[in-house]
């Protein structure tokens, strides 16, 4: 019983560090008061250098869901964005059950690490080719009071190693 309850919990941010550190990708975290929004978090820009993300948890009209990660101050079209992620019709934003479930994460800490929990590979995942302009990516490590930064091609790395390879697509 201990073991099926250790399974439903989702990793935690020192599980990632551990799952990065075994793939030897190089990473760094600074903690910082916790940021709900891009706009709560702009203040770190001076004090952490790289692309910043903001993170969109997408449902489609079929039940698909799909994780966008984009530059911060990117302008996704929400009525459009189906259209170049290969969503079956228009999206919406993804119920917090749904995002705890998959991403093992709670709404203000969306991340692409969160993929980390989506071993079914339920969720697709979408980089931002804007984002992916930067040698450094920082996002979430699975909770709103840090920021990981790591490099681009590591990230990619990463995602892949969790079978989440990226539509990297042009979404501002």
């Amino acid at each position: 019983m201990d073991d099926a309850i250790a399974q439903a919990q989702p990793k935690s941010d020192k599980d990632l560090y551990a799952t990065l550190d075994g793939m030897g990708i190089a990473h760094t975290t600074r903690e910082h008061p916790a940021v709900f929004t891009v706009s709560e978090s702009q203040a770190l820009r001076d004090e952490i250098p790289g692309g910043h993300t903001k993170n969109l948890f997408l449902k489609d009209k079929k039940g698909n869901f799909f994780l966008v990660t984009a530059q911060e101050d990117a302008e996704v079209n929400l009525k459009a964005i189906h259209t170049v992620i290969g969503a079956k019709g228009r999206v919406s934003f993804g119920k917090p059950e749904p995002l705890m479930e998959l991403l093992g994460v709670v709404p203000g800490s969306v991340t692409p690490f969160g993929v980390i929990n989506d071993t079914q590979q339920r969720v697709s995942m979408v980089l931002d080719e804007s984002l992916m302009k930067h040698d450094i990516i920082n996002a979430h490590p699975l909770r709103n009071d840090a920021t990981t930064s790591i490099g681009r091609d590591d990230l990619l790395r990463f995602l892949e190693s969790t079978g989440h390879k990226p539509l990297i697509v042009a979404l501002g």
